[in-house]
């Protein structure tokens, strides 16, 4: 008996067959566009006819930035994805990630060709890129020498810069001739010691672009020593002369207004640099008036001739303190010897003697105060106020009265 199988194993095993498919897995389809619907969600859904049959397709709103135009019903395109099988529903479906017109499809195939050769080589690398100057002095400008580049690129310079050289050389940007026209003014143009040149052109169809795309053109960029700025096309057409190119510009005027600094802005800064410059300056001077000002009164203050007449004046108030306090000292001190000159005054025994009282001592010079220290016949000496008495005691008598009247008492 046969193995059963359910219908998602089915399914599971063909989109596994489609996956391990190298021709579906990148492939080209042309065809009509039929029943196209943009979806509210960035997706875009439609259907690839042609004489005799019909796939169905799908653009994710991630690969949009893979169409460069606004696709319609009965547009004849060429879509490149993948053919693949959605799972669910058990039906293929192609999976789209560029879509171009077809009359430019197989040119488009040289262009991803071309692109993939030279990005692996490496000439599409940032570190080959050269730095646009920030004052270019002189311009190269390799383009056609009649159309509306040229001019808006002419008209742009001069107004942000009229000081600016301008060196054209006049090329042919379309048609027979065209790439090795490029390539020899991109030469030319770099002997001649430039600041930076601008290649390019105005918009057109990829047909009209194409000499933008070959290889000769793409080399001459490369191996170019001045800075090259591309501008081909209007900002949504890509060339190869774009990624080799050391600055890309979505259009010959904005070239031109990468490359030409504007003066009037350039001038604008310098006043306003010297405005502030102006403005620091005598905020500075300012600053350092204070300082000096305050060094000065610092000086004025420790300066020798400053300190010696300060130390001066404060030995000078030092000595009238020492005089005042001398002063009071010596006043204080008087006064207390007057004082204790009245009391010796008044303890003298010279005063004594003055007043009429007398000093009594034995030879030995004892003070005799008490009839028991003297003997009848000891001599004794009497002092007095104006001399010296020398007497000789016959006898001694002793105060009867007293001691009577402490016994009475």
């Amino acid at each position: 008996m046969n193995s059963v199988y359910s219908v998602s194993q089915v399914n599971s095993y063909i989109k596994r067959m489609f996956e391990q498919d190298f021709l579906l897995n990148r492939i080209s389809v042309k065809g009509e566009v039929s029943n196209c619907k943009y979806h509210r969600s960035g997706h875009i859904y439609f259907t690839l006819k042609d004489e005799t049959g019909a796939i169905a397709c799908v653009m994710f709103a991630g690969s949009r930035r893979g169409l460069a135009f606004q696709m319609k019903d009965g547009d004849k395109v060429v879509v490149t994805g993948t053919v693949d099988v959605y799972e669910r529903d058990g039906r293929y479906q192609l999976y789209a990630r560029e879509i171009v017109l077809e009359g430019s499809g197989l040119l488009y195939e040289r262009f991803l060709a071309l692109k993939a050769e030279l990005e692996e080589m490496g000439m599409f690398a940032s570190e080959y890129k050269q730095p646009i100057p920030s004052y270019v002095k002189k311009l190269g400008v390799v383009t056609a020498p009649t159309g509306a580049a040229v001019r808006d690129i002419q008209n742009i310079a001069y107004r942000r810069n009229p000081y600016i050289q301008l060196i054209l050389y006049p090329a042919l940007v379309q048609g027979e001739g065209a790439k090795e026209s490029i390539a020899e003014g991109i030469e030319t143009l770099d002997r001649l010691g430039l600041d930076a040149i601008i290649v390019g052109r105005g918009g057109g169809s990829i047909e009209d672009l194409w000499a933008f795309n070959e290889e000769l053109v793409a080399r001459a960029i490369f191996n170019c020593r001045t800075p090259v700025i591309s501008a081909v096309g209007h900002e949504t057409d890509t060339t190869i002369a774009d990624f080799v190119a050391d600055l890309r510009a979505p259009t010959p005027s904005a070239a031109a207004e990468l490359a030409v600094a504007d003066i009037r802005g350039i001038l604008e800064r310098i006043a306003g640099y010297s405005r502030r410059l102006h403005t620091a300056s005598e905020r500075s001077l300012a600053y350092w008036k204070d300082r000096v000002a305050a060094w000065q009164t610092r000086w004025n203050y420790l300066s020798p001739e400053n300190q010696i007449r300060e130390k001066r004046q404060r030995l000078l108030d030092l000595e009238n303190r020492l005089q005042e306090y001398s002063g009071r000292i010596l006043t204080e001190n008087r006064h207390r010897l007057q004082l204790l000159i009245q009391r010796m005054n008044g303890l003298s025994p010279l005063n004594k003697l003055n007043q009429g009282f007398s000093y009594v001592e034995d030879v030995n010079g004892r003070n005799v105060t008490s009839v028991h220290q003297a003997q009848p016949g000891d001599e004794l000496l009497i002092q007095v106020s104006d001399g010296c008495i020398r007497s000789t005691v016959h006898s001694v008598e002793e105060k009867i009265r007293e001691q009577a009247v402490c016994e009475e008492a």
